[in-house]
């Protein structure tokens, strides 16, 4: 029985090495080109399928690939999806965390939501992020075409 316990958590942590998310990174200056210009009227409505089968609908950026960088500063483009998750690190060292697809700029604030299933604002000045991470959390919210 032990052994059988003992391959169990193996496979577990192993299944969890293997699946989990690769990070990659934007640096300040593409965010600042990825974001500028954009504003509420070129804002796009899209519909999103939440694990339980909810449909949420919500205005964001027309941004279909992002533009991100790997730890070696290799560019990378990760295709936008409700699922992206972004970590900002302040220069304070504080982190704060958004839906990619539910972060705006306004007034030089980044604003997001941390959740998709609270009302859960957070935000920071632009001026004092330090670091910006990105990856796909891999959690069962997908884009489709309209409404159900």
């Amino acid at each position: 029985m032990r052994i059988k316990n003992h391959n169990l958590i193996s496979v577990v942590i192993i299944t969890m090495i293997i699946s989990s998310c690769k990070t990659y990174y934007i640096p300040m200056e593409s965010f600042n080109e990825q974001f500028k210009d954009i504003n509420s009227v070129e804002l796009k409505t899209v519909y999103t399928k939440g694990p339980m089968g909810d449909i949420v609908t919500y205005k964001t950026y027309p941004i279909e690939y992002i533009k991100c960088v790997d730890k070696e500063n290799n560019p990378i483009e990760l295709k936008n999806s409700p699922s992206i998750e972004v970590r900002i690190t302040g220069k304070n060292n504080k982190k704060v965390y958004f839906y990619f697809d539910q972060m705006f700029v306004q007034d030089s604030i980044l604003k997001g939501d941390g959740s998709r299933f609270i009302y859960y604002p957070k935000q920071i000045p632009i001026k004092d992020i330090k670091l910006i991470e990105i990856q796909d959390g891999h959690k069962n919210f997908k884009y489709i075409d309209k409404k159900q």
